[in-house]
């Protein structure tokens, strides 16, 4: 039932990709995050926790830069590990601290001096604004559902984004210490679709409904994408997964596999999709004058 709208959500839809390593780690770690585009103007939505993880990610390569830099200027003499202890105390630097960290907006425009964003003060929701670009590519947008009233519980939603990351176009830099993007690699990532049932309605304690649970999960890697109906329709976007206890535990019962005996135990959750609703994106969207269509 969502072939189609899927389809349609994809050419609105972009992934972000990131790259992490730690101070003594010896793997580069990817992952991803969602947003999607409203306008040609280069404005897109998120969630306040990805755009808080990008202006992070400027602050970890500062401080690590002014950490090489004094590091490099250490005598290499007898003294220069206990030099080099105090310095990681200095600035925070512990063996799995995170020092290196790179984001990459995957086919969203040719060049950009930057992005600029607003970040929404009481929910997971933010506008990314990119800036100094020269083409776009994206030529469809997101269209908000108009009566947020059609949406009710039992109703089939989906979402799109960007989970198990898949792209290898990375590498370390040892002569730089620095992690870098290549040219070679796997460079993308595919989309991965998910549906649910409208479950229930998220309340704030104010008395605004502000957003939409699922009966399935929203999978990491999706925080940012559409949450949309069958004709493609955007009725809010992905934002966290909640885990609640289901009372179904097992402790210690003894069954068989593989022919031998063993016991085990589980503690049963269900895991349920939160995402923010069209309305309050639309209202965010109002109150930063950036243009939207809705249907």
């Amino acid at each position: 039932m969502f072939i189609n709208a899927i389809e349609k959500a994809a050419k609105f839809t972009r992934p972000i990709h990131t790259i992490t390593k730690s101070y003594r780690g010896e793997t580069i770690i990817p992952g991803a995050a969602t947003l999607f585009f409203v306008n040609e103007k280069g404005y897109a939505i998120t969630c306040r926790h990805v755009v808080e993880m990008l202006i992070q990610s400027k602050n970890v390569t500062k401080n690590y830069s002014a950490f090489k830099l004094e590091r490099n200027e250490l005598p290499r003499d007898g003294k220069f590990m206990n030099k080099l202890n105090r310095l990681k105390i200095k600035y925070k630097i512990g063996d799995k601290t995170i020092v290196h960290q790179k984001n990459n907006f995957v086919n969203c425009v040719d060049k950009m001096s930057g992005f600029t964003s607003h970040i929404h003060s009481d929910y997971d929701l933010a506008i990314i604004k990119f800036n100094d670009f020269s083409k776009l590519h994206c030529k469809e947008f997101a269209v908000f559902k108009k009566d947020a009233e059609e949406i009710k519980q039992g109703k089939f939603l989906c979402r799109l984004g960007f989970p198990f990351p898949e792209f290898t176009n990375f590498r370390f830099n040892e002569e730089g210490d620095d992690i870098e993007w290549t040219t070679d690699g796997v460079r993308d990532s595919p989309r991965f679709p998910i549906e649910g049932m409208v479950t229930r309605f998220l309340g704030d304690g104010k008395g605004i409904k502000y957003g939409i649970e699922l009966s399935t999960p929203g999978l990491r890697g999706q925080s940012g994408g559409p949450l949309f109906d069958s004709n493609g329709i955007v009725c809010g976007m992905q934002s966290k997964t909640n885990h609640l206890h289901l009372g179904f535990d097992i402790e210690n019962k003894e069954i068989i596999t593989k022919g031998q005996s063993k016991k085990v135990s589980d503690y049963s959750f269900i895991h349920l999709g939160h995402c923010i609703s069209a309305g309050i994106i639309k209202e965010f969207l109002r109150q930063n004058n950036v243009e939207f269509d809705e249907q």
